[in-house]
């Protein structure tokens, strides 16, 4: 039993010698979760962030756009902080500019 005891022991001896190298490793990995997390999810949305502001900065009165909602029009008015789109001939709506999701491609809307 004694030697059995002392197997152990002797085992358990180079562990603990190399947990104590392990000790940085939760830093390392903790920092390459954030490292990942900015990579994969907080740059790729501020980097769309900042198309959306282009986007709306560089709205035109004659483009062609679409809203959140679903609502295809010609922008008719462009004011600070909303716009006018007419949606059918002499039927305009206002909305404020972050409604607007996408800018269409010239010609895209031929009804109005």
């Amino acid at each position: 039993m004694n030697f059995l005891t002392s197997v152990v022991a002797q085992a358990a001896a180079p562990a603990a010698g190399a947990g104590s190298a392990l000790g940085l490793s939760p830093l390392v990995l903790i920092v390459l979760m954030f490292g990942f997390m900015y990579f994969f999810m907080i740059r790729p949305q501020q980097k769309r962030q900042k198309e959306h502001r282009n986007l709306l900065s560089n709205l035109a009165k004659g483009d062609e756009v679409v809203t959140n909602g679903g609502i295809a029009g010609r922008i008719d008015e462009v004011g600070e902080q909303y716009l006018s789109v007419e949606v059918a001939p002499n039927v305009k709506v206002k909305l404020q500019k972050g409604a607007v999701s996408q800018v269409l491609p010239k010609g895209t809307l031929k009804g109005l």
